[in-house]
Parts: C-alpha cells; sequence; structure tokens
C-alpha cells in the first residue's frame, strides 16, 4: 500500500456496497487501503454508528467519501470525527444544520429517478424498476442497472424527516463530484452543495450513479483528495 490515507467508501439508499466496484478495483490497483461496507438504512443515527463502527477498524487518518443519502451518512459525523481528514461528495447530499432530506428534496418538482418509489408495511421506501432503469441509473448499461434494482436496499422512511446536526464539512476539507445529468438529485442543487461548502468540485456528464458510470472520475476525486490530505500537516482546515 501507498502509505496515504485509508479510504472508506459510503453507499446510498437503493444500493448496497457494490455500487463502488470499479472505483475500489481503480483505488486498489493505485494502491490504497479500501472499504466499502454495508449499511443498514434504518436510521441516519444507525447508518452514521456503523461508518463509526468502520472508521474504527482503519489504520490511521481516513478519506471518506459517499454517494447520495451517503452524504448524509459523512456529513453527520459532525464534529467527532477524529480519524477523517477529508470528505468527498460523488452526487451526494451535503446538508446544512437544520435541515431535513425531505424537506429540501419537497423544495421542487419530484425528480424522475423518485417519481415512483413506495413505501412497505415496516415503513421501508422502495425503487420500481423502471424508475431505475430509466431515470437512477441513466447512463449505466440496461442489464447491469436491472442487477442493481435487484440488489437496491431500502431506506426507512424517518430518515427523510431527520433533521442535519453540525455537518462534518464545515470543519474538513471536501470534495464533490457534481453528476451533470442526474436525475435524483438535481445538478444545481449539487452545485450549491459543492459552493457553500467550499469545496473542490469537478462536473461530469453523468447520470445519479456516477461512480457506476464513470468509475475512472469518481476514482480520481478519492485519489485527488487522499494526495492532498497527504501532503497536509494532520487537522482540520
Amino acid at each position: 500500500m501507498n502509505g496515504g490515507p485509508d479510504i472508506v467508501l459510503v453507499h446510498g439508499a437503493w444500493a448496497d456496497g457494490s455500487c463502488w466496484s470499479g472505483v475500489v478495483e481503480r483505488l486498489q490497483a493505485a494502491g490504497h487501503h479500501v472499504t466499502a461496507p454495508q449499511f443498514p438504512m434504518t436510521s441516519t443515527p444507525d447508518d452514521v454508528a456503523r461508518l463509526r463502527q468502520v472508521l474504527a477498524l482503519q489504520d490511521g487518518p481516513t478519506i471518506v467519501a459517499g454517494h447520495s443519502y451517503g452524504g448524509q451518512i459523512m456529513t453527520a459525523l459532525g464534529t467527532d470525527a477524529p480519524n477523517v481528514v477529508g470528505l468527498v461528495y460523488i452526487a451526494a447530499f451535503g446538508l446544512d444544520q437544520g435541515e431535513p432530506l425531505g424537506a429540501l428534496l419537497s423544495q421542487g418538482p419530484t425528480p424522475p429517478a423518485l417519481e415512483h418509489r413506495f413505501t412497505d408495511k415496516q415503513g421501508f421506501i422502495w425503487q420500481q424498476l423502471d424508475d431505475v432503469v430509466q431515470h437512477f441509473a441513466s447512463g449505466v448499461d440496461p442489464v447491469q442497472a436491472k442487477v442493481l434494482h435487484a440488489v437496491q436496499q431500502p431506506i426507512a422512511s424517518s430518515a427523510f424527516s431527520e433533521a442535519m446536526g453540525v455537518p462534518a464539512w464545515r470543519s474538513l476539507p471536501s470534495w464533490y463530484l457534481i453528476a451533470a445529468q442526474d436525475e435524483a438529485i438535481p445538478p444545481d442543487a449539487q452545485r450549491m452543495f459543492a459552493s457553500r461548502m467550499g469545496a473542490t468540485a469537478t462536473e461530469v456528464p453523468a447520470g445519479h450513479l456516477a461512480m457506476v458510470s464513470h468509475p475512472d472520475e469518481a476514482a480520481l476525486l478519492v485519489m485527488s483528495a487522499v494526495e492532498a490530505r497527504a501532503a497536509m500537516p494532520a487537522g482540520r482546515r
């Protein structure tokens, strides 16, 4: 391994750790230590607890990258993330203090990728096949998109009403990959997230699953964060 910060990848709703496979392959080929765990999606506090569990297993300074709702998980680390040295948002939510995810999504028209989601009797939200293939995974091969639908992990509806505490990006350097053709998180919202957190941002002509359709660009941004933090003294900005 190259001796730089470790890397933890956080998947979002309706996904699992395998959505990072292309990025993991590229990061490992470059000599990085990578972990892409599964998150329960039962509540934001439960998901944050899983992230802390995984962070405790890392050898030292760590870069955390999150996709979509995964951005909410790592943002909710707040000011208590002693071994985290940088955050990478891949088409991810970068909420500010007091913002609940549901209220943010309700500010405009329902994104096409979320239009037909449904809630089961246990209060978990699922995605329809057509919406995954046509919108959520736009730009991904339809055969692979159907597999992604089959392995989706539903998210508890309560996660959409939980207000964010002090966001981790206020005290940690951040990077942001904006998916310019996203049909789940509007690209303008992503640009707003990146701007207000002062992130080092780049755009790709990708749909919501940018790390699946554009793994090279996603891996390069994560590696740029690793290299930047390896070159800096330990500590927060």
